[in-house]
């Protein structure tokens, strides 16, 4: 038999290559429980707030899982939603709900959103330590952020001016954070952050500031909130008692600044997707919310 010439086993080289190639799952393939040998790639962003979970879910599920990779970027709720209606992640990480005009632009692009509620956090307001102010009204927190209390003074501190500290528009802590503190849950309601309100990338980002600033003021979630930096009790209304963030007063109703944060996946999974959003609701993925510090949905 007459031998082929070189230049032709390079390109059946090149297509065996491509062959194997095409054993992985995709993005946004919805793959399922892959076979023996086979391996299966989940993509999963989104969420600042929820990133740490996330990947530390990811970690550990991958070591019960050797054949499932899965691949967890941050970005903000809103770039995770954006991906998920544009068909480039499996799962999107969220620390609000998706909006109206998301779902709307989801279902133009063939996209049905799947909600799952995997965890649930407390926002803490935060401070030098340094500064003496030790509680908050949620009216008293609106203001300051909306730029009618312009100093401390004015809520029983020292005679400074209050710097204010936000996380970016694209994080869904900072449309939280609006939408029940700012705006106090009310329908109608159109006020806004003050113009000077310092935006920052990242939670850390916060927590440095307020560490290094005795004027400042911001606000993050439990989970992100160290001992460098002072958690104020915030009440409800004037003359109630003040509550500080934790995971037994987020579960009994008494911290006034408590949400869920979801996962959301662009249809009903199926496969190794379903197997895995099965799994972060189990006891095992829910002590590792607890270990990082925020609140656990089983109780």
């Amino acid at each position: 038999m007459k031998s082929l010439p070189f230049s032709h086993w390079i390109i059946f080289g090149l297509i065996a290559l491509t062959l194997v190639g095409c054993t992985t799952g995709s993005a946004v393939s919805s793959p399922g429980t892959p076979a023996p040998g086979e391996g299966v790639y989940i993509e999963n962003k989104g969420s600042d707030t929820l990133v740490n979970v996330a990947l530390a879910w990811a970690e550990r599920y991958q070591q019960l899982y050797p054949e499932v990779r899965i691949s967890v970027t941050g970005g903000g709720s809103g770039t995770g939603i954006a991906a998920l209606i544009n068909g480039t992640v499996d799962i999107a990480n969220a620390s609000r709900k998706i909006n109206p005009d998301e779902l709307k632009a989801a279902q133009k692009n063939g996209v049905n959103p799947v909600e799952f509620v995997v965890a649930r956090d407390a926002i803490g307001v935060i401070i030098n330590h340094n500064n003496p102010v030790t509680e908050l009204t949620l009216q008293q927190i609106s203001d300051i952020y909306t730029g009618k209390i312009d100093n401390w003074e004015e809520v029983g501190g020292e005679n400074r001016p209050i710097v204010r500290l936000s996380r970016e528009t694209n994080s869904g802590t900072h449309v939280y954070f609006l939408e029940s503190v700012i705006r106090l849950g009310q329908k109608g309601n159109k006020d806004i952050f003050s113009p000077n309100t310092l935006l920052l990338p990242s939670s850390e980002g916060i927590i440095s500031e307020v560490r290094d600033n005795p004027n400042a003021i911001g606000y993050d979630g439990l989970g992100y909130i160290t001992s460098e930096v002072k958690v104020v009790g915030v009440s409800p209304d004037p003359g109630e008692t003040a509550v500080f963030p934790s995971i037994e007063t987020v579960n009994s109703g008494e911290y006034p600044v408590a949400r869920d944060l979801y996962m959301y996946t662009a249809q009903e999974p199926t496969g190794a997707i379903k197997d895995y959003m099965d799994w972060v609701v189990t006891a095992e993925a829910q002590e590792i919310v607890k270990q990082l510090g925020f609140v656990p949905i089983l109780k």
